[in-house]
This record gives structure tokens, C-alpha cells and sequence, in this order.
């Protein structure tokens, strides 16, 4: 399949390719496709062989690349397969390889627009049985739309950078009055996230069959949650501060043509949709995440598992005229499974606090300072391979004052 060694059990085979931006040294960031424990440095290579659009892979982020629409994201993956495939391309590569572990990662692309949604019928009804136990599970509005909110760009963040434990108003049940400090109940969020790269028209909703046409590929999200927080300000407007402080996305993009094999048909909704939300060929991704405490397994979701497709949150996102642009990144919410040991979240996974869990000998309600939180995942194809998506890495540190 390939002339370059891919280690066993590397995420990244020949097959996959996904692209990110690393800074080696003092020079200046670059784009890489990562391959086994390697990265080709793509700026020399496409220049030398006077590739279209050549100049994109020397710069600091991806959205030039991906403003360049699908035509050339696929005749790019033609060419890099092309590269890792042809012993005959030895010759012009293997100068450029890198190894993974000599780069530093950077955030893959400049964030746009930023919107979360709220997808998983699993996690939406475990925290509907939570907060309202004597009520059914899902709001009336949950199966007629993909609910979801806007979030704050300026706070996505490369995997690796450390997460800030925030502060804000908290009001246990028991309490009279508010007071501020920081969170006591610090949650993750499991899920994936799709990188926009061709915009749309303003005023011009995007179809369902168009998604393809404007989504490029995909992102591990880590959508850090201040509970407590989350708690006390929602209500009536939805999340806010404890949303907005912090979220890591991994630092490879890994483009839908590569999880072609991987995607399989959404599974029925009942009520039908309305019809701008209606096709014959909705799909999600079968994907399994592996969530890791300090290094200790704790969750296995499932993403197939998701009620609402991603080209379903496209269209309902732009179904009033709304625009998409080069770079906005929107996010599946919380994916969840039917098994304890599939919850995207320590809220769902503690059950609220009630059930502690056990860490290395410790337990572990909600996130701790010194806490490092590691998300994994892989896409199966159906001739049973496995395209790797890489990691998203954090680690808590006390809230600062």
C-alpha cells in the first residue's frame, strides 16, 4: 500500500492522510499530512513539482486550502496518495519526512464561526433525567430540529494547551444567593467536529445534499463544560460562560473522501422531519472514542449511534439564510451511547455526582487540577479497516486570582 514504514497500530495509514499545521524550531508554521509516525512537509514538495495551489501548504493555517472547494480537495488527496503510494515518488518525499515527534502541533485552521450542537439522543436524555426527573426526558422541540447554540471562537484551542480551571457564578440548590469562585464541577464533552471550507451565499440556505459541497472534513472535539456554571445561567438563554472558556479540537483535519468507507445510514427518526431536513442518503460515521483519565479508560462512545447527521445540522443551521464561512467549525454535542461505559461525560458518567467513579485508586466525580483528559478515535470502514483520527489532549490547571 505504501513505500514508507507506518508503525503498527499507527492512527495515520496510507489510506488516511489528514492535514494539519506544525512549526518546527524557529521556522515559521507549515502544513503537513501525517503518515504512521512521520509528516511530509507538503510546501516543498508540491512546490517542486508545480502542484496547483502549491503556495497553500506554506501557509500558517489550512483555510487557504480549504476555501479552495471540493474539485481540488479531492485532486489533493489524488496527489498525496499518489506521493505515499508510487515508489517512483520515493525520491522526491522521503527528504521531507518529519518525524512526529521533532514538530510542534498548531491549531489546524483560523476558526470562523463557532456552533454546538446537541445531537445525540443518548446524552440528551440522560441529562433530561437528571435536571428533570419528573418530566419526560426530551423537550418537545428535540426530535423536529437539531437544537444547538452559537459558541465562542476565540477560545477553540490546539490539543495539548492547558485549560484554565474558570470561574463564574455558581448557586448550589441549597443556597440563597449566588457566589463566585471557581468551578467545582468541571466536565468534558465527547465529540466530533466538521471544518467548513466553502462558504455559502447570505440568504442562501444549504441543502442537505449540498453538505459535501462545503464540508471538508473532521476534528476530535473536547468541549469543556463548567457545570455548576452552566447551571445557574442558562436558563432562559442557553450556555454561556460556562461554555465559552475553553474548547480543544486535535490538530489533524481528516477529510471526509478518507471516511467515505466509514459512513452508514442514519437511523430512523420518528416524527418525520420537516422536508428541509428530509434525504435519501443521510449518513453518519462509524466511529468509536476511547476517553482516558490520567491514562485510566473510563469511556468507550459510539457515533453511530447519533440522532440527527451532520448535513441535517448544516441545513438547519442555514435554513434561515445564515451564511457559512471559510473555517467555521460546528460540532456534533456530547455523543453518547446506551451503555454506562459509552457517556461522553462526567456528569453522565458520575450521574450527576451521585456515582463516583474509580481513577487509578482515586474517585472522581468532576475534573480535578493536575487532570489530564485524552480523547481518541477511529473510523470503521466496511472492509473492517480503521482510519485513525488522532487525539485531543488537556490538562487541568487551577483557576487563576
Amino acid at each position: 500500500m505504501t513505500w514508507i514504514d507506518i508503525p503498527e497500530h499507527s492512527p495515520f495509514g496510507p489510506d488516511t492522510l489528514p492535514l494539519g499545521v506544525f512549526r518546527t524550531g524557529d521556522e515559521e508554521p507549515r502544513v503537513g499530512a501525517a503518515i504512521g509516525d512521520q509528516l511530509i512537509d507538503l510546501a516543498p514538495v508540491a512546490s517542486a513539482q508545480m502542484l496547483d495551489g502549491a503556495q497553500w501548504f506554506a501557509e500558517p493555517t489550512l483555510n487557504g486550502f480549504l476555501a479552495l472547494g471540493r474539485p481540488a480537495w479531492q485532486a489533493t488527496r489524488e496527489w498525496l496518495l499518489d506521493l505515499v503510494r508510487n515508489e517512483a515518488q520515493r525520491d522526491a518525499v522521503e527528504p521531507h519526512l518529519i518525524p512526529l515527534s521533532a514538530v510542534t502541533m498548531q491549531l489546524p485552521f483560523e476558526v470562523a464561526d463557532y456552533v454546538d450542537f446537541y445531537a445525540s439522543e443518548q446524552h440528551a436524555s440522560n441529562l433530561g433525567r437528571l435536571f428533570r426527573p419528573d418530566s419526560e426526558p426530551l423537550l418537545p422541540n428535540w426530535k423536529h430540529l437539531p437544537v444547538g447554540y452559537h459558541g465562542r471562537a476565540g477560545t477553540i484551542v490546539a490539543s495539548g494547551t492547558e485549560i484554565v480551571r474558570p470561574s463564574g457564578q455558581r448557586k448550589p440548590p441549597d443556597a440563597a444567593a449566588p457566589d463566585f469562585g471557581p468551578s467545582r464541577r468541571l466536565d468534558i464533552e465527547v465529540e466530533l467536529g466538521y471544518v467548513v471550507g466553502r462558504p455559502s451565499t447570505l440568504g442562501r440556505p444549504v441543502p442537505v445534499d449540498a453538505f459535501e459541497e462545503h464540508v471538508y472534513g473532521v476534528v476530535l472535539v473536547n468541549d469543556w463544560s463548567a457545570r455548576d456554571l452552566q447551571a445557574w445561567e442558562y436558563v432562559p438563554l442557553g450556555p454561556f460562560l460556562g461554555k465559552s472558556f475553553a474548547t480543544s479540537i486535535s490538530p489533524w483535519v481528516v477529510s471526509l473522501d478518507a471516511l467515505r468507507d466509514a459512513a452508514i445510514p442514519l437511523g430512523p427518526q420518528d416524527p418525520p422531519v420537516l422536508p428541509y431536513l428530509a434525504g435519501d442518503r443521510l449518513t453518519v460515521h462509524d466511529i468509536t472514542f476511547e476517553v482516558r483519565l490520567n491514562g485510566q479508560l473510563v469511556s468507550t462512545p459510539k457515533y453511530k449511534e447519533l440522532y440527527w447527521s451532520p448535513a441535517q445540522m448544516v441545513a438547519h443551521m442555514t435554513v434561515n439564510g445564515a451564511t457559512l464561512r471559510t473555517g467555521d467549525l460546528f460540532a456534533s454535542g456530547t455523543v453518547s451511547g446506551p451503555g454506562p461505559d459509552e457517556r461522553g461525560s462526567f456528569i453522565e458518567l458520575s450521574w450527576g455526582g451521585r456515582e463516583p467513579l474509580t481513577v487509578n485508586g482515586e474517585q472522581r466525580t468532576f475534573l480535578e487540577d493536575g487532570d489530564e483528559v485524552t480523547i481518541t478515535g477511529w473510523a470503521q470502514t466496511s472492509s473492517g479497516q480503521r482510519i485513525g483520527l488522532g487525539e485531543v489532549t488537556g490538562r487541568i490547571t487551577p483557576a487563576v486570582g
